[in-house]
């Protein structure tokens, strides 16, 4: 890692350790510092194959479990909650949610592996260098964005295969394709604060389950107007919920709603984009404070 920091910055003759300082540097030396940190988040994430390889069957068996063995009886309560049939089966409705949950599986990832830089010494390391500072949580939100598409693209590409039938067109999948994109940033920064919070990587790791159980909680995999009426204003009332429900309009050409499309992206939107920055502005903070001199 010192070799190849030494080789794209050029060498300490060039700028020392007191040009690290993001206003001091120039912008292509922090271009070059991201690019390495990305590369080594991604190359991390390779060289673990017992939570790489799990990351990519996750999508896979999911999909085949809720298909296959808890289809007919969600199918049914789908039907109940919007009306109307299922032509194609349970798949049609379910892949959104899939993409979510698999997004907040993910994210677990995520939180243990800025936990783990945080708590073995690497940033300490890495600070002793001529490096810009934030290129550290950039690479590993980078990664896990690139681990999370791949995974979203397995979910589409399960879904495809036991009889998911999108009617969208281009236009709609880009649109989708956007929304996905703000969902897995603002979920990995998130638990990139999970990371940056807690004292180990362990912890990281519980203490961002939470991201998994949410989508339970909304229109994913069975609609709002079925659950209790306590739950059912929760899940019609929260972040996930439109996401899926502007994924699925997009897709399927309407939503188990009945609500407009434009309506739930645009709710999405507001929701995941405020998340994005107060959960990069909150990362970036205790960044500072756990790496901070004292």
């Amino acid at each position: 890692m010192t070799a190849a920091y030494s080789a794209a910055n050029h060498g300490p003759a060039n700028h020392g350790p007191t040009s690290a300082g993001p206003a001091s540097r120039p912008v292509a030396y922090a271009l070059t510092d991201t690019s390495v940190m990305i590369a080594r988040s991604l190359r991390r994430s390779v060289r673990d194959p017992e939570a790489f390889i799990t990351a990519l069957a996750l999508p896979v068996i999911l999909m085949l479990l809720f298909v296959y063995v808890f289809g007919g009886v969600f199918s049914a309560g789908v039907d109940a909650g919007t009306g109307t049939g299922m032509a194609g089966g349970y798949a049609n409705y379910v892949v959104p949610g899939l993409i979510v949950l698999c997004a907040a599986y993910g994210a677990g990832t995520t939180a243990v592996a800025v936990a783990t830089d945080m708590s073995t010494g690497i940033v300490d390391r890495f600070r002793s260098m001529p490096i810009a500072a934030g290129t550290v949580l950039v690479g590993q939100i980078a990664a896990s964005v690139a681990r999370n598409l791949l995974a979203t693209a397995l979910v589409i590409g399960a879904g495809l295969a036991v009889g998911w039938r999108p009617t969208g067109g281009p236009l709609d999948w880009a649109a989708a394709a956007g929304l996905i994109v703000l969902f897995i940033a603002a979920l990995s920064w998130v638990a990139a604060c999970f990371g940056l919070a807690v004292g180990s990587p362990e912890a990281a790791n519980g203490a961002s389950f939470i991201l998994m159980f949410i989508p339970y909680l909304s229109s994913a995999f069975v609609p709002a107007g079925t659950m209790t009426r306590v739950l059912r204003p929760v899940a019609a009332n929260q972040p996930f919920t439109p996401l899926i429900e502007a994924m699925r309009g997009l897709w399927m050409g309407r939503t188990s709603t009945g609500a407009a499309v434009g309506h739930e992206a645009l709710l999405a939107v507001a929701y995941f984009g405020a998340v994005l920055v107060l959960a990069a502005a909150l990362a970036s903070w205790l960044f500072r404070h756990r790496t901070a001199v004292r």
